[in-house]
């Protein structure tokens, strides 16, 4: 109760200019850092090419399904590689508020209810200024049209030119990149494309949760069924799967995240389909075909070849997009042949632990496809592998790249941006804060050395030296401290002897390894040995 009234009073005092609003700490030391996040990660705004004015249309509850088809619905043009919206008098834009922070923090910033849904960065954002980042001065974003390729010309110029201004308001300092996601593919054509410039203003480059070959399942069924940006409740609100479905069927940055066919695969990615056949005999069967990534795409064809839209009275087709699918492969040879300049770092964290759709199956035996075009309205299933829940570990880690490390961290594909576990991490790799030369970012843990003590003397003939170092393990994870004390510590020995053709030569060696319970977060951990050998 003492604390609600102390709360009341400060609010007041402050309200009342009694007293100053604590001013965020900042050290200066820091280098910069620039947030990029993936697909569906920016604030879009269409812009009325008549009289400027502007609208949120992505991401928006209120009327968002309506805004969202007449304003963001797009045609592919071969003849630039870009995505042009259907309405001829919108121009689409994302915002620069906040040094390009605003676009990538909060992604409807009116939402109060069921807030956290709409968080990109926003996480992210909090922990770093607390770490002494400063908007505009040591942390910035990056925010893009995510329906256009991750290669196209008009991205990689507005990356460079963000990369530069960035340098400059730091003072000449070199950034850290954080990309996220699909960011991570945008980061690395821009990285093959404009090496001298990614060497010039880049000092370390983090890639999280990074689809660097693909999410196979993902994007199969995106193609035959759309996808939600959310779950829960919110998506009663939000756009349709339908109408996010014909979307994505014409942008390129989708087709750059179909799973790559030349990467080698631990288990390749099939698109599996239920179908009745005739047989020879003239009767019908029940067969399950597999199709591999590259016959996968006679199947999107076939399925999407009857797609279209109705936009203003007009019908519009909007089957597989073959001319995406040839752009798309360009993009992955760019990808395929960049390399991390000599004076520039690279980290990949990579998400763990949760269920990852890799193989997609439709219909069953008991109801089989029986057309092709009807896939659309079918629920499919998946084998799943080891990853995020979107990206499988196997293509998050394949980046092919030189990377100073790769941690795989549990956590889902967008919340690992709010993963203690990612910030510790990161507070390390960026020497945000006091230095901990002890912490391992691969076990999450600091390893502190407390004591260590050695000791030697000879003793008729022999030489006998004794050692003993402890150490305090200092973990994150609180699991099971309930039931630490009535556990019993952990004792462990070896004992190693080494021969010789005389006794001159001879030794032998003994220690002892104790591993305490874990109690409050940390664990003790003695060693205890002596050697004995002959005396020189």
């Amino acid at each position: 109760m003492a604390m609600l009234l102390e709360d009341i009073v400060q609010s007041v005092e402050m309200w009342l200019k009694l007293i100053k609003k604590p001013q965020p700490y900042v050290d200066p030391t820091l280098d910069p850092v620039l947030l990029i996040p993936g697909i569906a990660g920016s604030i879009l705004k269409a812009v009325d090419g008549q009289n400027g004015n502007e609208e949120r249309v992505w991401v928006r509850i209120l009327g968002a399904d309506y805004k969202f088809r007449t304003k963001l619905w797009s045609r592919f043009d071969p003849s630039t590689g870009r995505t042009v919206s259907l309405d001829p008098k919108t121009n689409v834009k994302v915002p620069e508020e906040r040094y390009g922070l605003y676009a990538i923090d909060v992604l409807d910033p009116d939402l109060i209810l069921g807030r956290e849904c709409v968080y990109y960065f926003h996480d992210m954002i909090i922990e770093m200024i607390k770490w002494g980042f400063q908007e505009g001065k040591t942390l910035f974003g990056f925010g893009y049209d995510f329906r256009q390729s991750n290669r196209l010309q008009e991205t990689m110029d507005c990356l460079a030119a963000k990369l530069e201004s960035v340098y400059k308001a730091s003072g000449g300092k070199k950034i850290n990149i954080i990309s996220h996601s699909m960011g991570g593919i945008l980061v690395k054509c821009f990285m093959g494309l404009h090496s001298d410039i990614f060497e010039k203003y880049v000092k370390n480059w983090i890639a999280i949760a990074t689809p660097f070959q693909g999410a196979p399942g993902y994007i199969a069924s995106t193609f035959l069924n759309g996808m939600s940006f959310v779950d829960g409740w919110e998506q009663n609100f939000f756009i349709s799967k339908w109408s996010m479905h014909q979307l994505l069927i014409e942008c390129p940055s989708i087709y750059e995240l179909m799973a790559c066919p030349h990467f080698k695969w631990q288990h390749i990615p099939l698109l599996e389909i239920w179908r009745e056949k005739e047989g020879c005999d003239g009767v019908p069967r029940i067969i399950l075909e597999s199709y591999r990534p590259k016959d996968s795409i006679d199947i999107f064809k076939e399925a999407l070849s009857g797609n279209s839209v109705d936009y203003e009275g007009e019908n519009i087709p909007l089957p597989f997009n073959l001319e995406i699918l040839k752009w798309a492969q360009e993009t992955q040879k760019v990808l395929s042949h960049a390399k991390v300049p000599s004076g520039v770092k690279f980290y990949n964290i990579y998400g763990i632990n949760l269920e990852t759709p890799h193989s997609v199956c439709y219909g069953s035996e008991e109801t089989p496809v029986t057309d092709m075009q009807d896939l659309r309205f079918f629920q499919p299933t998946y084998v799943c592998v080891d990853g995020d829940g979107t990206v499988p570990a196997e293509s998050a880690k394949a980046d092919g790249l030189h990377a100073e490390a790769r941690v795989g961290v549990p956590g889902e594909h967008r919340g690992i941006l709010c993963e203690p576990h990612v910030f510790r991490i990161l507070k390390h790799w960026l020497r945000a804060g006091d230095p901990d030369p002890f912490y391992n970012p691969i076990n999450d843990y600091v390893i502190l050395p407390t004591a260590f003590d050695m000791e030697t003397h000879h003793e008729k003939g022999l030489q006998v030296t004794s050692l003993k170092e402890e150490w305090e393990i200092v973990s994150e994870d609180q699991d099971n401290l309930d039931n630490a004390a009535c556990r019993k510590p952990f004792v462990s020995s070896i004992s190693v002897s080494q021969g010789g053709n005389n006794q001159s030569s001879m030794s032998e060696a003994h220690a002892t390894v104790t591993v305490h319970p874990q109690n409050e977060g940390k664990q003790h951990v003695e060693l205890n040995a002596i050697s004995v050998s002959v005396d020189a």
